[in-house]
């Protein structure tokens, strides 16, 4: 399997687990199969608006996220290229100007240069979205972290490290299912640095070490993937990951906690229990360590059938769309996107934007 159907596959499971999840993200589980049934929501809900499944703004960023990679891989090349996570907060700024006007707005205010907006609007590969500017659930601790970052910038408080420079104290599922591109870089010696570039570029908006912690494991999860040279299984690849991300921040005092979830998460993908007794012992996925372990479990107890991995993550009490993106991001990954049911890509909303910035991606690490 080429490089280019791992990422395709990454990015459009991930929008199809978040498209599934996003009409019952807020919605119990007595709701949820009283509603769709004993075996819950198993397919799209389509818009009566768009005729398509729309993405949350879990796929939104993600997409960001991906132009930040892009346009600091071309600026690399001038020898201009700052660090990576510079570009990401640029970025995601460009993904607050979608939740704050419309596409029209944007396209006379923004996009264009103007004085307002010094920075103009970097995410070219998606600048011409008008899908993109509409606000699906935004999380809270984003918009308040991005629009801190934004006055950073323009009081010119330059910072090194987000990490160091704190907003709050969040380790909300915010953070983490964003950053799944950020896996898909350049093969490496130094595979430390994809996972702490992940870290930085979610503390961003989230400054608890949970938060960032779980963003270097995916992030670690999915390069592995990519250069999966040993063949290894992918129960392997995450407790490889983990045990990276372990070592990175043995120093933190929640790191036992997060290595802790993620085992949890391994073992219980191997009982024969019901899933939903089995997701119960993870929690709920508001919190970025249990969105992981619980995406995690899915893909692991579902690594053959990407389906029930989307529609399990979907299917408990808690955040939906973000576990089902990261679960398909994982899963997406390592079966590839022509392994990926039909029926999953035909209705999904911007399929093609994704595709597209996916091919973008790929060209940029080929």
């Amino acid at each position: 399997m080429n490089i280019k159907d791992r990422v395709r596959g990454s990015l459009i499971g991930g929008a199809a687990g978040d498209a599934l999840g996003y009409v019952v993200e807020f919605s119990r589980e007595s709701t949820i199969f009283r509603q769709y049934g004993e075996k819950g929501l198993r397919r799209y809900r389509i818009s009566p608006t768009i005729h398509k499944a729309i993405i949350s703004d879990d796929t939104q960023m993600t997409l960001f996220t991906a132009a930040a990679m892009i346009v600091y891989d071309e600026l690399k090349k001038t020898g201009l290229s700052a660090p990576l996570r510079e570009y990401a907060n640029i970025a995601y700024q460009d993904w607050l100007i979608t939740q704050e006007m419309t596409y029209e707005e944007a396209s006379t205010k923004v996009i264009k240069d103007s004085p307002d907006y010094p920075d103009g609007f970097i995410s070219v590969v998606i600048k011409d979205v008008p899908e993109l500017f509409q606000r699906r659930t935004p999380v809270v601790t984003s918009l308040n972290a991005l629009q801190t970052r934004r006055d950073q910038r323009v009081n010119h408080e330059h910072a090194d490290s987000f990490i160091a420079s704190k907003v709050n104290d969040s380790h909300d599922c915010g953070a983490i299912t964003r950053i799944a591109p950020l896996g898909m870089v350049k093969k490496t010696d130094d595979i430390a640095s994809v996972a702490i570039e992940a870290a930085e570029c979610a503390a961003i908006t989230h400054s608890h070490p949970l938060g960032y912690m779980s963003a270097s494991v995916l992030a670690e999860i999915i390069y592995r993937i990519l250069y999966n040279d040993e063949e290894l299984t992918l129960k392997e690849i995450v407790e490889n990951s983990m045990a990276d991300v372990a070592d990175i921040f043995r120093d933190e005092a929640d790191i036992d906690k997060l290595v802790n979830i993620v085992n949890q998460a391994v073992k219980l993908s191997e009982n024969d229990d019901a899933d939903l007794d089995n997701i119960h012992q993870l929690g709920e996925g508001w919190y970025a360590e249990e969105v992981l372990a619980i995406a995690i479990y899915c893909a692991l107890k579902y690594k053959d059938d990407f389906s029930e991995c989307i529609i399990t993550a979907v299917n408990f009490n808690g955040d939906s769309d973000s576990t089902a993106a990261i679960a398909g991001n994982i899963l997406g990954a390592y079966i590839g996107y022509d392994a990926i049911d039909h029926k999953w890509k035909e209705q999904l909303e911007i399929a093609d934007v994704i595709i597209n910035v996916a091919d973008y991606l790929t060209d940029t690490i080929e």
